[in-house]
């Protein structure tokens, strides 16, 4: 009968790869751009909730909320404070126009070139 291999102990080594605590970390404040806390801006909001009134232009809820919003967007070379440029939107309505150009935006800046 063959002798029983002696077998080596094993030892472990210290992984090089640290953990990371992510209890402490901070998702940065939300700043909202100056443009849209200027004096300019308010009062073509104000403007256009007196003429068009307090309700969402997309959905039509009422009694909520207030949002401008851009139809074509700053980033997107639209007119800072021109009324036809401007709807007024409830924070839902405003949240998906707002997720849906920004993630059209990415997708053509990440669009392969033909």
């Amino acid at each position: 009968m063959p002798s029983p291999r002696k077998q080596a102990p094993l030892r472990c080594l210290d992984s090089p790869v640290r953990t990371l605590d992510t209890s402490i970390a901070q998702v940065p404040k939300k700043t909202a751009d100056p443009f849209y806390l200027s004096t300019a801006w308010r009062q073509l909001v104000t403007t256009l909730i007196r003429k068009r009134g307090r309700r969402c232009e997309q959905c039509g809820r009422e009694n909520t909320r207030i949002f401008g919003d851009h139809v074509q967007e700053l980033k997107d070379g639209g007119a800072p404070l021109a009324e036809a440029n401007v709807r007024l939107l409830c924070g839902s309505c405003h949240t998906r126009k707002t997720a849906r150009a920004r993630a059209e935006r990415v997708a053509t800046r990440y669009a392969p070139s033909a």
